[in-house]
C-alpha cells in the first residue's frame, strides 16, 4: 500500500479529484442560470413549467436506494464516475446543438434535467467508496472540508459568472461551459490511480437488486450514528425547504422592497458563509470535538431564519439583517455537513458504501420537494414571516435526534474505530 503524503495537497490523486470537482461545480452554477433562461427566453415558459425543471432534476434522488445497490455491485467506481461525467457533457451539449438548429423544446429541457440528475445520483453513489480509497481515515474531515469549500466557492462566484456568460454569449452557448467542465473532470479522473477492491458478488435480476437496496436502508436504520444523522438531516431539510431560495427571494422583494441586484448580493453573502464554514469546520471539530460540531451546526443551520423573519425598516437595514442571517445559515450548513459526512464515511463498511449513500439520497433529498410544497401552502395561509419562524423553530428542534445518540460524545475519527463496523450484515457473515 502506498504511504499517504504529509498533506492532502501533496497527493496528486487528491488534487486531481478536487480540481475536477471544483471545475464541474462551477460549471453547474452556470447551467443553473442558463437552462431556466433558455426556457423563459427562448420558449416563453410559465412559472409552473420552470418549476418542473427543478422537480425533474431532483426526482432521480428518489431512486437513490436502488441505484446505490446497483453501484455497489459494479467494479471500478472511478471508471463509472468518468462515464457519468461524459454522459452529462453529451446531454448538455445537445441543448446548444438543438438551439442552433431551431429545434429546442421544453421536452428536451425536461429530458436534460432528468438525465443529468440521474447521472448525478449515480456519480454520488460511486464517489463515496472511491473517497475512502483516496483519503486516509484520519483526514476525512480535512478532505470533506476541501470539497465543501470548492462547492461553496462555486455558489459565491458561479451565478455571477453564469449571468455574465448568458448576457455576453446567450444562454445556450453558456451551457457549453458546464459541458466542458465535465469533460475536464473526466480527464482529471482518468489520471487518478486508486486500488479498488473487487465488488461483492451480486445477482442481476430485479428482485435481488431490491433486496440489496433494502439491506442498505436496513443498515442505516440499525447503525446508531447513521440513523441519528439521517433523522436529523431529513428533519432539517424538510423545514429549511419550507423557505427555499424562491421563498426568500419573494420575501426580499415584496416584504423588504429590495432590488434584484441587492437580492443577488444577499445570496452571495450567504454563500460566503458556507465557504467560511467549510474552511473552519476542521478547526472547530478539533477544538470542541467532531460530534459536538455536528450538534452546533444542526442548530446554527436553521435558527438564523428567525433572524430573517424580523428583518424590516429601511431597505439597507432589511438587507443587512437578511445578509447576516444567510451568512450564519451558510456557516451552520458546513459545520453540520462536513463532520457528519466524515462520521458517516467512518462507520460504513466498504461493501455497503454506495447503498448507504443511495439510502441517504432517497430519504434526505426526497423530502425536499415535499418541504417546498408544504412551504408554499403554509406561506399562503400564514404569511412568509410566520413560515420563516417555523423553519427556525422546527429546524432547530431537529437536534433532538442527535442528543440521545452517541454522536455528541465522539471527539475524533481516530477514537471512533469501535463504531466502524456497526451491526453485522449478510456480507459480513459470509
Amino acid at each position: 500500500m502506498r504511504r499517504a503524503p504529509d498533506s492532502l495537497w501533496r497527493d496528486p490523486r487528491f488534487v486531481r479529484c478536487w480540481t475536477g470537482s471544483a471545475v464541474s461545480q462551477f460549471g453547474d452554477r452556470v447551467s443553473e442560470v442558463a437552462v431556466p433562461l433558455i426556457a423563459v427566453g427562448a420558449l416563453d415558459a410559465t412559472a409552473g413549467q420552470v418549476a418542473w425543471l427543478t422537480a425533474l432534476a431532483w426526482a432521480p434522488n428518489l431512486l437513490g436506494l436502488v441505484l446505490g445497490a446497483w453501484v455497489d455491485g459494479r467494479a471500478r467506481k472511478r471508471r463509472l464516475l468518468i462515464v457519468t461525467d461524459l454522459v452529462r457533457a453529451a446531454v448538455l451539449l445537445s441543448l446548444p446543438a438543438a438551439y442552433l438548429w431551431g429545434t429546442v423544446t421544453l421536452a428536451q429541457l425536461y429530458a436534460v434535467a432528468l438525465l443529468t440528475g440521474l447521472a448525478g445520483v449515480v456519480a454520488g453513489c460511486a464517489w463515496t467508496p472511491l473517497f475512502v480509497r483516496l483519503v486516509p481515515r484520519a483526514r476525512y474531515v480535512e478532505a470533506n472540508s476541501a470539497f465543501s469549500a470548492a462547492r461553496s466557492g462555486s455558489f459565491v462566484a458561479g451565478p455571477a459568472a453564469g449571468g455574465g456568460l448568458v448576457q455576453a454569449l446567450g444562454a445556450p452557448v453558456a451551457v457549453v461551459a458546464d459541458a466542458v467542465s465535465f469533460v475536464v473532470s473526466a480527464l482529471l479522473l482518468s489520471r487518478v490511480t486508486v486500488d479498488e477492491p473487487p465488488p461483492r458478488e451480486t445477482r442481476a435480476h430485479s428482485t435481488a437488486l431490491l433486496r440489496e437496496a433494502r439491506d442498505g436502508l436496513a443498515f442505516v436504520l440499525r447503525q446508531p450514528v447513521l440513523r441519528a444523522g439521517l433523522a436529523c438531516s431529513t428533519t432539517i431539510n424538510f423545514f429549511t425547504f419550507l423557505a427555499g431560495t424562491g421563498m426568500v427571494v419573494l420575501f426580499a422583494d415584496r416584504e423588504l422592497g429590495l432590488s434584484p441586484g441587492v437580492i443577488g448580493l444577499v445570496l452571495g453573502i450567504g454563500a460566503s458563509g458556507s465557504l467560511v464554514g467549510a474552511l473552519t469546520a476542521p478547526r472547530v471539530a478539533r477544538r470542541i470535538g467532531i460530534g459536538r460540531t455536528v450538534v452546533v451546526g444542526a442548530v446554527l443551520f436553521p435558527a438564523p431564519f428567525g433572524l430573517a423573519a424580523v428583518a424590516g425598516g429601511p431597505a439597507w437595514a432589511g438587507a443587512g439583517l437578511l445578509s447576516a442571517a444567510y451568512f450564519l445559515v451558510g456557516l451552520g450548513v458546513m459545520w453540520f455537513d462536513v463532520p457528519l459526512n466524515s462520521l458517516q464515511a467512518a462507520v460504513t463498511p466498504d461493501a455497503l458504501r454506495a447503498r448507504v449513500t443511495g439510502a441517504y439520497s432517497t430519504v434526505n433529498y426526497g423530502i425536499r420537494p415535499l418541504g417546498a410544497l408544504a412551504g408554499g401552502v403554509f406561506a399562503t395561509a400564514f404569511g412568509v414571516r410566520a413560515t420563516l419562524v417555523t423553519v427556525a423553530v422546527g429546524g432547530a428542534l431537529s437536534v433532538l435526534w442527535l442528543l440521545p445518540s452517541s454522536i455528541p460524545g465522539i471527539r475524533s475519527l481516530e477514537a471512533s474505530d469501535r463504531l466502524h463496523r456497526g451491526p453485522r450484515t449478510r456480507e459480513d457473515a459470509a
